[in-house]
């Protein structure tokens, strides 16, 4: 693939040679966003057995390693190998020293990466290629992805498109995956496959080890010993100190802590009614799962926690959002789609919005407040596969109280595309109310002080008529992507596109100079202090 004169990018597949040539930026009104470059696998090293599986991507910071006060396992694996990872920094250059990005995940976790070490398996062949840059085990940001049997993890510092480590899976495919910074024990990468097993490990111990295969891993729900469903989404609960949540296709929901044993016994009461929301809890102290959710009949498709970790919402096949009080375990609200099922779902930092996308092609946006849609979005050709927040857009204006009265926030679809949306809360016009048989009276403003009465607690709600709703287009559509997309991740200095293949893409943000190093460290920690993780926005303009 090369870069062509006129800024598209051209192929010289025959295969491809039908399709429109990509442009490789897109114009915002604050500026371009440029292609920067792209990360993917080697395709040789995959292996199609157990069938495809969705890319789904995570980026991962690793802090300063701490020095050890005795010797570890992970010292000596580092000593035993230290002369084929200096030896690889020699012919490569130093990956994370070359260039000092910090890329921060939708979870509001940075991730800096340096290393290139590029095969581990589980059941692997032994005559793979070993390379690793000396910065290994110090800070850097990695972006993690799964792609078939195999999770990739990339250097984000380095330009090269080939990951740094494989592993590969024998028995089952990696399906979702989760990071979380703040790990305590070393355990910081969660793993869920479609067998329904789930692993934590430590990344940086992955990294290190020469080996083919996951080096320490607790491993949970074993041969599906609790659920032998597959895994759909996971996500570690802030500030749960280790506590993490696996959804499944059955719509179960089971809550793990890391501190306990993965094989410990749980035992679930049988569900009595698969329609109704249920919570059960395991009967004994070291029981791991504690706790199991039965959310919905069908598959839960997607969670995610409030960046404060109080709220919980979940998106399935049924087509509900869900949103739920993490500690009380009740459900606050919910309500469904237009049509079909509902595929993805975020939060904005502040925690009052929701976004929700599915397949009836549209996004729509939750109120917490008046926990209802206050707006939908119309622009994707195909079902919308993703949506995030940016939390790292500056809105031009805000209010006295420095509140946020502007989001932005993007969604990509498998129609290739990446859209770009800009919500202003103050000029969303609201319907107040329907006299019988006449027309909606609508008011500009703040909503809460408009309905005639907030929906009942728990209540789930049915899709509300779209000429209730306000309506917005996007400011921007691209297509980023020949094959459809599966998810979007804003940092400080891009933003991240992933299609269902593979392959990711960097898009540096306007003004962000390409061959000038930032300082990484300065400015994860000001982002992580003072900002959340994801953010929105509206206008009638769309950019191509």
């Amino acid at each position: 693939m090369i870069n062509a004169p006129n800024g598209m990018i051209s192929t010289s597949s025959s295969a491809t040679a039908q399709t429109p040539a990509l442009k490789t930026y897109f114009k915002t009104p604050e500026g371009r966003y440029k292609l920067h470059y792209e990360k993917t696998h080697p395709s040789a090293l995959l292996h199609y057995a157990h069938g495809k599986t969705v890319t789904q991507v995570t980026l991962a910071h690793l802090k300063e390693k701490p020095a050890p006060s005795t010797p570890t396992s992970a010292s000596s694996s580092f000593s035993a190998s230290s002369g084929v990872r200096s030896a690889a920094a020699r012919l490569l250059g130093g990956g994370n020293g070359s260039r000092a990005l910090s890329f921060v995940g939708g979870n509001g976790s940075s991730k800096n990466v340096g290393l290139n070490s590029r095969i581990g398996s589980i059941g692997a062949s032994s005559s793979s290629n070993l390379m690793a840059n000396s910065n290994f085990d110090g800070k850097g940001t990695y972006l993690i992805f799964n792609v078939g049997d195999a999770i990739f993890v990339s250097d984000l510092n380095s330009q090269d498109k080939d990951p740094i480590k494989s592993i590969h899976f024998s028995n089952s495919n990696p399906v979702c995956h989760a990071f979380d910074q703040e790990a305590k024990d070393g355990h910081d990468l969660l793993i869920g496959l479609s067998s329904g097993d789930v692993y934590s490990v430590s990344l940086r111990q992955q990294l290190q080890d020469v080996g083919k295969k996951l080096v320490g891993a607790q491993h949970y729900n074993k041969d599906g010993s609790v659920n032998n469903s597959r895994c759909t989404s996971i996500t570690w609960i802030p500030g749960g100190d280790g506590a993490f949540v696996v959804a499944h296709a059955d719509g179960n929901l089971y809550v793990y802590e890391k501190s306990k044993d993965g094989a410990g016994d749980s035992s679930f009461p049988v569900i009595k009614d698969q329609t109704q929301f249920s919570v059960a809890h395991a009967r004994y102290s070291k029981s791991n799962p504690v706790a199991r959710w039965h959310i919905c009949q069908g598959s839960i498709n997607s969670i995610s926690f409030s960046s404060d970790g109080a709220y919980l919402a979940t998106v399935g096949r049924d087509g509900y959002l869900r949103v739920f009080d993490y500690s009380k375990e009740q459900l606050i609200c919910g309500g469904k789609s237009y049509y079909g099922a509902l595929l993805c779902c975020a939060w904005s930092m502040d925690g009052k919005y929701i976004l929700t996308g599915g397949e009836d092609d549209l996004v729509q946006v939750w109120s917490m407040e008046d926990r209802k849609v206050v707006a939908w979005g119309e622009g994707h050709n195909s079902w919308v596969s993703g949506v995030a927040f940016d939390s790292y857009w500056t809105s031009p204006n805000s209010n006295d109280n420095d509140e946020t009265i502007m989001y932005r926030f993007g969604s990509v679809g498998q129609d290739t595309q990446l859209l770009l949306w800009d919500l202003e809360m103050d000029e969303i016009v609201v319907p107040l109310r329907r006299a019988p048989g006449g027309s909606p009276t609508f008011s500009a403003g703040s909503q809460s002080s408009h309905w005639d009465s907030v929906v009942p607690l728990g209540t789930l709600q049915p899709a509300p008529s779209m000429r209730d709703v306000p309506k917005i287009s996007p400011l921007v559509a691209h297509r980023v992507h020949t094959e459809p997309l599966s998810g979007l991740i804003f940092t400080q200095e891009s933003v991240l596109t992933a299609c269902r293949e593979g392959h990711v893409k960097v898009w540096m943000r306007p003004g962000i100079a390409e061959g000038q190093p930032s300082n990484s460290e300065t400015l994860l920690a000001t982002n992580l202090k003072d900002k959340p993780l994801v953010s929105s926005k509206v206008s009638n303009t769309c950019y191509k």
